[in-house]
């Protein structure tokens, strides 16, 4: 039996079988943040493009799972998509700061082994996620950050990007009006039993360059262990100013 949720705007879309189980098959969450929109314009056709690229990173996320694929990789592949999206806020779509450029953070944990590696503040590597999943698996660290961090991407093969490729006009007008937007996020559980959670974003609008939240800080937005739970948070990020909103995941 398998058992989906898809998380978005604080509101659960539920894609799972009603059969009760105390160890589903396999577990996929994911989320495409809780940041501010102005219900004038959230259009039941922009609503529709977000739903259709959410339910695009639920099904290939699932389709690893599914197979017998490891959460590791189903958690990579779910937000390596949302991060090829210009609609959330990671990879493609991520915010500006301040100077008007984009800093992006990135997390990844294993629950078997209790592995991590993480991001902050890059600037030219189109898919966080995978940098910070080549940190956990071939460093001897877990977190890089800016030059070192894209130095370490470029040796192992990571896609470099000129920053201009993250440029959207919506982000660079909010920028301006200095709205917030959400992160996105992945939980999962594979076939045998283990957890992974990644999660990734482009910061706050106008942010401090240089600012990093608490994406790439592994047991504050990012934490999987398989004794206990799998959590990608998404909000605000800043303790002291508002508690990010976690996204959990039980055995």
């Amino acid at each position: 039996m398998k058992y989906l949720i898809l998380i978005f705007l604080l509101v659960s879309f539920s894609a799972c079988s009603p059969e009760k189980s105390p160890r589903p098959e396999y577990v996929l969450v994911i989320h495409g943040g809780a940041g501010v929109m102005a219900p004038k314009d959230f259009t039941p056709e922009l609503e529709k493009e977000y739903l259709d690229k959410l339910q695009e990173a639920l099904d290939s996320g699932e389709a690893i799972l599914k197979s017998g694929g490891t959460a590791l990789d189903a958690v990579t592949a779910a937000v390596k998509l949302m991060e090829d999206s210009p609609l959330f806020n990671a990879g493609k779509g991520s915010v500006f700061s301040e100077t008007g450029e984009n800093e992006m953070d990135a997390a990844i944990m294993n629950g078997k082994d209790l592995s991590a590696g993480a991001v902050a503040g890059i600037r030219t590597i189109k898919n966080p996620i995978l940098a910070a999943r080549k940190v956990m698996e071939d460093s001897k660290h877990v977190l890089l950050v800016r030059d070192g961090a894209e130095k370490f991407a470029r040796e192992h093969d990571v896609k470099i990007v000129d920053p201009s490729y993250f440029f959207t006009q919506k982000r660079y007008d909010a920028l301006l009006k200095a709205r917030k937007h959400g992160t996105v996020g992945a939980v999962a559980l594979d076939r045998s039993g283990n957890l992974a959670a990644a999660t990734s974003t482009g910061g706050m609008t106008n942010k401090m360059t240089g600012r990093v939240g608490d994406t790439p800080i592994i047991g504050a937005g990012n934490y999987a262990n398989n004794n206990t739970c799998a959590v990608s948070a998404t909000g605000h990020g800043n303790i002291s100013c508002a508690i990010p909103l976690p996204m959990i995941f039980r055995l």
